[in-house]
């Protein structure tokens, strides 16, 4: 009976432990990309202003734009399930819209300006083209290498 508990405790720190992590991105530090955004809720279809931060091929949403180590997500969308990021004023009727789609969900935000908007397509649809099984390193180009 004691090996079964400790089995149990043991799987269970792991499963926090992983949860908390979110397998090694330091989300607070550095991240890609930072910004308010408008998110519909999963459940309840509610526009609701949220913080998105883009770091390491993962899109985090918070509440509070004050993103600490102690900090929980109220979400994350791993970028490498995601197949499109593009505009979506014109599905939504809402100005500055965009969607991002992966094989069985489509996701939609909104941004506060159109700049913002673009910025937030681009950062993402470079994490996309980064994290993507479909590509492999012999394929990516550096352009900026000399050689």
């Amino acid at each position: 009976m004691a090996s079964l508990w400790r089995a149990a405790t043991t799987a269970l720190t792991q499963i926090q432990t992983n949860q908390t992590n979110y397998n090694g991105v330091e989300f607070w530090l550095s991240p890609e990309r930072t910004g308010w955004l408008m998110k519909q809720g999963e459940y309840i279809k509610t526009w609701r202003r949220r913080w998105f931060v883009l770091k390491q091929g993962k899109l985090f949403w918070f509440k509070d734009s004050i993103v600490t180590r102690e900090s929980k997500p109220r979400g994350v969308i791993p970028v490498a399930t995601c197949l499109t990021v593009k505009g979506a004023e014109d599905v939504l009727n809402k100005q500055y819209a965009f969607e991002l789609s992966t094989r069985t969900d489509t996701m939609y935000f909104i941004a506060d300006s159109e700049k913002e908007k673009e910025d937030w397509i681009n950062s993402i649809g470079r994490s996309i083209v980064q994290h993507s099984r479909s590509v492999t390193d012999s394929e990516i180009v550096d352009y900026d290498n000399k050689r």
